[in-house]
Order: structure tokens, then sequence, then C-alpha cells
């Protein structure tokens, strides 16, 4: 479910993905850089922010075709390693712009494959923020979408947090009333 105010959100929603229109749009050229007149044709293929996408799919106006980063060859390295697999150079809201297309396009692998993308990714993400320098930014940012950049930052915040409580933080003692013997209720 998006937020109105959720600022990534309204980022995801600015990725661009390719749209073919169903019908002819009138004082719409703007949209088709190919076009010499203000119109876009039937069966152009135009490239529009995701929000833009939705709406015309939702109007029967326009097919939405799945961007490249959700291709087979793609679908391939995840399967091979997809901890080595470079996310954030294809689309940095990977998760966020798969999970607003899942109901868009004809794909039905397309949810089991964010699934399992996040699955493979989820562990190592954790071990390397748990891992990390607090002080350096670690290499695996470089690949990490935005939301497991997020995921990261967590990992390494509670990390920190559980460190300096066992450092610095009080330590569990018996409490002086379990301290002292009871005798047994039957003895007096």
């Amino acid at each position: 479910m998006s937020s109105y105010y959720d600022l990534e959100d309204l980022l995801a929603e600015e990725e661009p993905v390719s749209v073919l229109f169903r019908v002819a749009a009138d004082g719409v050229g703007i949209l088709d850089p190919s076009s010499e007149d203000n119109n876009v044709e039937q069966g152009a293929k135009v490239d529009l922010p995701l929000w833009l996408a939705q709406d015309l799919f939702q109007r029967q106006a326009a097919f939405i075709n799945l961007p490249s980063y959700f291709n087979q060859r793609v679908r391939k390295e995840m399967q091979a390693d997809p901890g080595c697999v470079d996310i954030r150079s294809r689309c940095p809201y990977f998760y966020g712009v798969g999970c607003k297309l899942v109901p868009l396009t004809n794909d039905a692998t397309l949810g089991s494959f964010l699934l399992y993308t996040l699955r493979g990714r989820y562990k190592d993400i954790l071990c390397k923020s748990h891992s990390a320098a607090v002080s350096s930014t670690p290499k695996v940012m470089q690949i990490l979408s935005r939301e497991e950049t997020i995921l990261f930052q967590a990992g390494r915040e509670s990390m920190t947090a559980f460190k300096k409580w066992r450092m610095e933080g009080t330590r569990m003692e018996r409490a002086a009333v379990l301290g002292k013997k009871r005798k047994p209720q039957g003895e007096l």
C-alpha cells in the first residue's frame, strides 16, 4: 500500500516504464519524442513514468511492458547468485517498482521472482550489516537497491545498539528477594 506522503514511493513511481498505446491519443505528442505532430498513434511505444503508465493501463489506453531489469537474462543471473547482482544500477527502487507492476502486467512469475530475489539477498545483507565497520561504507552498498539499503542500515543500527547495550548497559542481577533461602512450607 503506497502512502501519499512517502518520498520513497514517489521516487519509485517516477521510474520510466515502456508503454504500448492501444488507442491513439490526441494532444499528448509531448509524451512521444518521435512524434512530429501533437498526437500519439495507436501502437506507439513510449517510455513514461510509472504513475502515468498505471493510469493509462487502468483506463485501458495502454499496455505496460516489463522493464529490462526484469527480463529473463536478469532472472538467470539472480538464480545463479542473487547476492552478486548489481540491482542499484538497473533500478534503485527494484522491489517497489516490481510490486507495482505485478498487477499491471501479464507476467505471472514476477511476484515470485521478486520474493526469490529478496530471500536470496536478505541473509547476506544482514550478515554484512552486522559485521561491517560503522565508520566505513562497505562495498556491498554499491549494489543494493534503495529498499535493501534501508534494510542494511537498520541492521547496522541494531548491531550498534546491541553492542552499546552489551558494553555500557545495566547488568542483570539477581533480585535481593531471591537471595534468601526459603524454608519449605511444612517446616517451622
